[in-house]
C-alpha cells in the first residue's frame, strides 16, 4: 500500500487537519462542503472522489489531477495563484468558477463542464476534449490556440474574447454565432 494513499475517508464538511498534501493519492474519498482553504495539495492525485462546495480559499493546487470526480459548485478562482495547475478527467465541473484563472495548457477530457465561469480566464493551448460546455461563460477569456474541436454546447462572443488560432469543429463553430440570433441550415 502506498505510504501517502487515502482511500474511502469521508472529510465531508469537515476542516482539514493537515496543511500540506505532497505526493499524494485520494481515492473515492468525500469532500463535500470541507474547509480546505490554506491546505497545499501539491503533486496530488484525487480519483472517484467528492469534492462538491468544498472550500477552497488560498488553497494551494499544484499539479493535481482529478479522475471520475465530482467537483460541482467549486470556486476555483479563490485558489492561490501561485503554480496553480491541474488537469480534470471524466469529472464533474457543472458551476465551477475559474475567474481570472492562469490555466495555460489546461487537459479538460470527458468533462461535464456546464454553467461555468471563465470569465477572463487564460486557457491558451487548453484541450476541451469531449466536454459539455452548456451555458458555460466566456467573457474576455483568453483562448488563443485552444482546442474546442470535440467540445459541444459551447456558445461565445469572439468578439469579447481571444480566439486566435483557437480550433473549433464546423458543427461547433456556429456555437460563435449564436449572439446574432441567424438560422443556419
Amino acid at each position: 500500500m502506498e505510504l501517502n494513499r487515502f482511500e474511502g475517508i469521508d472529510y465531508s464538511e469537515k476542516k482539514a487537519e493537515q496543511r500540506e498534501y505532497d505526493d499524494c493519492t485520494f481515492v473515492n474519498c468525500n469532500f463535500s462542503r470541507s474547509d480546505l482553504r490554506t491546505v497545499e495539495f501539491i503533486d496530488c492525485r484525487f480519483t472517484g472522489c467528492n469534492l462538491s462546495l468544498a472550500l477552497l480559499d488560498n488553497a494551494g493546487v499544484k499539479n493535481i489531477e482529478f479522475k471520475d470526480c465530482k467537483l460541482m459548485g467549486i470556486d476555483f478562482s479563490k485558489c492561490n495563484d501561485f503554480l496553480f495547475s491541474a488537469s480534470f478527467e471524466n469529472c464533474q465541473l457543472d458551476y465551477c468558477s475559474f475567474y481570472k484563472k492562469k490555466m495555460k495548457k489546461v487537459n479538460f477530457s470527458k468533462c461535464s463542464i456546464k454553467n461555468a465561469d471563465f470569465t477572463e480566464t487564460d486557457l491558451s493551448m487548453g484541450i476541451f476534449d469531449d466536454c459539455d460546455l452548456l451555458d458555460a461563460v466566456f467573457i474576455q477569456s483568453i483562448l488563443e490556440k485552444t482546442d474546442f474541436r470535440t467540445a459541444r454546447n459551447y456558445a461565445f462572443d469572439p468578439e469579447v474574447n481571444k480566439i486566435k488560432k483557437a480550433k473549433f469543429s464546423m458543427s461547433g463553430a456556429l456555437g460563435l454565432l449564436s449572439k446574432y440570433n441567424i438560422e443556419i441550415e
